[in-house]
C-alpha cells in the first residue's frame, strides 16, 4: 500500500528526529561517563564494560523487537523503545551504585530497537530503489548527534555531573511525545505477520544463523560485519593511537571526531541522496569499500598528525557509501512482511561488531603496535569487499 507523499515525508522527518535525538542522548554521555563511573571505580575497563553491556543487550533484544514490529506495527514498538531508552538515561543519572549503572545500560540496550524499527519504517514507505538514499538519513542523524551530543554533554556537566544523563532522558520523552501525536503507522494490517513470535525469531543466535542461511543476503551480512568490525575498532582505539603517535589530548581528538561527524552528516544527508540515482547501489558500495581501505591505510601510516584528516575523511565517505547501500540491498531482498525482523537481525550483527571490534583493536594495539588496528582494519574491509563483490555484480537494478 502506497503512502501519500505528505505522510511519507512525515515518516522520514520523524525517523530522522528519532535517530538524531537517540544519538544525541548517547553522545551527551560520552564526555561524562568516565566521571560518573569514577564515583565507584577508577579503571578504564569498567567504562568499556558498560558499553559492552549495552551492545550485548541490544544484540539479544533487537531481533525480538523487529519481529514484534512485523506483527503489531512499527509505531508502538518505536514509541516503546524510545521511552525505554529515556528511562535508561534517567536511571543512569540517578544510579547510586555501579550495579544500577549496568542495569541502566542494559535497559537502554534492550529497548534500543528504535534504529532497526526506524529503518523498517523507511522500508515500508520507500520504493526499493529509494531505500539506500533514505537510509542515508539515518547516517546523517548519526553524524549530527555525534557532533552535537558530546559538546552539549560537556556544557551540561558544568551544572552537575548527572545533568547530561537527565537531559538525555528528557530528550527521549520529548521524542516519544512528538511521535505519539505525529508519527503515522507505516505497516498496514494486511502486510503484518500473524501469530506469536517464534523461538527462532526471538533467539538472536538463531535469527542470525537463519539470515546467514539465506544465500541472497548472506554475503552482505558478512560484509557489514567485517566492515563495521574494523570501524568499531577505530572508534574506540583512536584516542589511544593519537596519544601514542602524536601526543593528542582530549580536545585534539574531539576536533577529529567532530570532523568525522560533520562529513558523515553531509555525505549521507546530501551527497549520497544526490549520487545514488546516478551511481546505483552497486557502484556506490564498491567505491565506498575502496575509499574505506585507503582511509585506514593513510591513518595507519600517517607520518604527521595532519595526515589523519584526509585519512578519516576517506573513512567517513566510505562509510557513508557502504552502510546505507548494503542495508538497502538486504532490505530489497527481504519480503515486506519481514522487514522488521531482518533489519533487527542486521542490528544484532552490528551490535556484535561493537563488542568484537574494540576487543580486537585493543589486543593487536598492545601486542603489535599502535598502527596495527588500522593495517588489520584495512585487511578486514578488503575482505568484506571480496565477500560482497559477486552479489553486488548480480544485484538487479544496480548500476
Amino acid at each position: 500500500m502506497e503512502m501519500s507523499a505528505p505522510r511519507e515525508r512525515r515518516t522520514l522527518v520523524f525517523v530522522f528526529l528519532t535517530v538524531f535525538l537517540d544519538l544525541l542522548g548517547a553522545g551527551i554521555l560520552i564526555p561524562i561517563m568516565p566521571y560518573l563511573v569514577r564515583q565507584f571505580r577508577t579503571d578504564a575497563f569498567t567504562v568499556g564494560m558498560l558499553s559492552v553491556a549495552f551492545s550485548v543487550a541490544q544484540f539479544i533484544a533487537a531481533p525480538l523487537l523487529g519481529a514484534w514490529s512485523d506483527r503489531i506495527g512499527r509505531r508502538p514498538v518505536l514509541l516503546f523503545s524510545i521511552v525505554g531508552s529515556a528511562f535508561g538515561y534517567f536511571l543512569f543519572g540517578w544510579a547510586g551504585s555501579l550495579t544500577v549503572m549496568f542495569l541502566a545500560r542494559i535497559l537502554d540496550g534492550a529497548t534500543g530497537g528504535n534504529i532497526s524499527t526506524a529503518m523498517a519504517a523507511i522500508a515500508d514507505t520507500s520504493a526499493p530503489q529509494d531505500r539506500a538514499k533514505n537510509f542515508g538519513l539515518i547516517g546523517m542523524a548519526f553524524g549530527l548527534g555525534f557532533i552535537i551530543g558530546p559538546a552539549l554533554g560537556g556544557l551540561l556537566s558544568k551544572i552537575s555531573i548527572q545533568a547530561p544523563a537527565y537531559a538525555a532522558g528528557c530528550i527521549g520523552l520529548v521524542t516519544a511525545t512528538f511521535g505519539y501525536f505525529k508519527f503515522p503507522e507505516t505497516l498496514p494490517a494486511e502486510r503484518r505477520k500473524s501469530g506469536l513470535v517464534s523461538a527462532s525469531e526471538a533467539n538472536p543466535l538463531q535469527s542470525v544463523a537463519a539470515a546467514l542461511a539465506r544465500p541472497e543476503i548472506r554475503m552482505f551480512l558478512f560484509a557489514l560485519f567485517f566492515l563495521n568490525f574494523a570501524f568499531a575498532g577505530l572508534q574506540t582505539n583512536f584516542a589511544n593511537y593519537t596519544l601514542d603517535r602524536f601526543h593528542f589530548g582530549p580536545d585534539d581528538n574531539a576536533w577529529v571526531f567532530a570532523f568525522i561527524g560533520f562529513l558523515a552528516a553531509l555525505m549521507q544527508g546530501v551527497v549520497v541522496r544526490k549520487l545514488m540515482p546516478v551511481l546505483g547501489e552497486r557502484n556506490m558500495a564498491i567505491q565506498g569499500f575502496l575509499l574505506f581501505v585507503v582511509g585506514f591505510i593513510i591513518v595507519a601510516g600517517a607520518p604527521t598528525s595532519v595526515w589523519l584528516f584526509p585519512g578519516v575523511a576517506l573513512i567517513a565517505v566510505g562509510s557513508s557509501f557502504t552502510n546505507p547501500t548494503l542495508n538497502a540491498l538486504i532490505s530489497q531482498r527481504s519480503a515486506a512482511t519481514e522487514q522488521g525482523s531482518i533489519l533487527g537481525t542486521t542490528q544484532s550483527v552490528l551490535s556484535l561488531t561493537r563488542v568484537a571490534g574494540p576487543a580486537w583493536a585493543g589486543i593487536v594495539f598492545d601486542r603489535y603496535g599502535p598502527a596495527s588496528p588500522y593495517w588489520t582494519g584495512a585487511a578486514f574491509i578488503a575482505f568484506a569487499m571480496l565477500l560482497a563483490l559477486p552479489d553486488l555484480r548480480s544485484s538487479q537494478g544496480a548500476k
